[in-house]
Order: C-alpha cells, then sequence, then structure tokens
C-alpha cells in the first residue's frame, strides 16, 4: 500500500479537479458542453473502485487527472465528500449519463470500442434503434492494441467515442486517443456501459439505483467476479475515507507530506 501522504494528496487533488453539477439544468449544461468539443476531449467517472485503484496505481491517477472532466459516480465519493464537508452534487454515474449524451448525439457518428461479441453488437442496435437511430455507428471488441483503435478512430472520425475497456486500461487509452486524434471528438472512460447496453449486465432496479445501491445488485448478479472489488474495496475505500477526513480535522488540506 502505498504511504498514507502520498494516497492522501492524491485523493485530495483528484476530488478538487471533479466537476460537480447541482441541478438538473446544470445537467443539460454539461452535456451540451460536451458535445461541443473544439478538439479531443475526455470523459472519465470516479467511484470508490477508482479512488482504491489510483491510490495504487500513479499512470492510472495521472490519466484521471488528466482527463478534462471528471465526475463523481455513486454513493461512496458522496460519502467522502460530505466526510470532508464538501458539496458532492448529482450522482452522474455513466450508466445513466452516456445513454443521454448518446440519444443528445443522435445525427453524429458515433462508436463503441470495449467487450465483445454478442454484447457488442447487440449494442450497437441498442443505438441505433433506441438511443442514436440517426447515427453511423462503428464498434470495435476491447482486446485491441492501442495503435488499433486510433486508425480507426481517425478513419471513422466519430463525435462520440465510448470505452468500455475497465479500469485502468480504458482510461490510458483515453489519453492515447485525446493526443492522437486531429478532430473533435468527445472520448467517454464508460466502464461496462457497452456491456449494459448489449444485455449482458442488467441494472437494478430504480428504487435501488435511486438510494445508490446498484453495487449491491451487481454483487448479487455476479458474486465471484465483484466479491473483491466491492465487499473487500468498500472496506478499504471506508477506512481510507475516514482517515481523510481526521488528518482534515487535525491538519487541514491540502496534506503536507
Amino acid at each position: 500500500m502505498k504511504s498514507p501522504s502520498e494516497w492522501h494528496r492524491r485523493w485530495w487533488q483528484l476530488m478538487r479537479s471533479m466537476a460537480r453539477v447541482h441541478t438538473p439544468r446544470g445537467e443539460q449544461q454539461l452535456l451540451d458542453w460536451l458535445l461541443r468539443p473544439g478538439e479531443p476531449r475526455v470523459l472519465a467517472f470516479v467511484n470508490a473502485h477508482a479512488m482504491n485503484t489510483l491510490a495504487e496505481n500513479e499512470t492510472f491517477y495521472q490519466s484521471l487527472l488528466s482527463a478534462d472532466v471528471v465526475v463523481r459516480d455513486g454513493i461512496g465519493v458522496s460519502l467522502l465528500m460530505r466526510l470532508l464537508n464538501q458539496p458532492p452534487g448529482q450522482n452522474l454515474n455513466g450508466t445513466d449519463l452516456i445513454p443521454k449524451l448518446l440519444t443528445r448525439a443522435n445525427g453524429q457518428p458515433v462508436a463503441l470500442f470495449g467487450t465483445r461479441d454478442p454484447w457488442l453488437n447487440r449494442a450497437q442496435q441498442a443505438v441505433l434503434t433506441k438511443l442514436a437511430p440517426d447515427s453511423p455507428c462503428v464498434t470495435a471488441h476491447g482486446f485491441l492494441e492501442l495503435q488499433d483503435y486510433i486508425r480507426l478512430a481517425a478513419m471513422q472520425r466519430p463525435r462520440v467515442i465510448v470505452l468500455g475497456m475497465g479500469m485502468p486500461r480504458q482510461e490510458e487509452v483515453a489519453i492515447a486517443l485525446r493526443a492522437s486524434l486531429g478532430f473533435p471528438c468527445l472520448i467517454v472512460c464508460g466502464g461496462a456501459i457497452i456491456d449494459f447496453l448489449g444485455g449482458k449486465t442488467p441494472r437494478a432496479p430504480v428504487w435501488m439505483r435511486k438510494v445508490g445501491m446498484e453495487w449491491a445488485f451487481r454483487l448479487a448478479c455476479e458474486p465471484r467476479r465483484l466479491w473483491n472489488r466491492y465487499v473487500n474495496g468498500n472496506a478499504i475505500f471506508l477506512g481510507r475515507a475516514f482517515a481523510m477526513a481526521a488528518r482534515s480535522v487535525r491538519g487541514g488540506w491540502p496534506a503536507v507530506a
């Protein structure tokens, strides 16, 4: 585990860089701004799992820190912000926000890079039939080399590129795409969104989403794969969150090494 001062600094610096939206109107303004990029732009989401990962992974931390927009995803980061007396704003989880982005991008080319068939093909059909029926939609599975994604994006010039490769790879691919592409586009670090769109991963009931318990539903659906992330990972996150809050009360921020 990294030294306390190191992960404290990473967490604090990332929270300072997060965009926070407090009203539905503010969310609409954010969506509009994201879809009017003057150059390649990266959107990333941060949840408790991401906070744990960046505490241990310098490359992932730097990828998130250099993203153009980072937003809060989930109840864990909301709890952390409240412990530090910071307003958390709305929960802008990717599973809800990305379909809204695709709907607003209807008529413009989009790309889905991630997962594998049949889920990738089904996600493409969901985009073409439900979200953006007037948009050409190019796809590529999530196990290609970086240069393959760069080449495909340069050829197709999508306005929105959704990456569904999981953390931390998708964030590293997003930053590399931004550095390589010479046209305006939004590059979205989408996590499991392509699997959700393709029907591989079911959504939790609406009431569970509203109270921030979708993670528990996902754990019940995939206990073997997600046990470490949600059970062990949540315990580690909470321990760090309370330690960070205690240090904030004692010494203020930013933390001193």
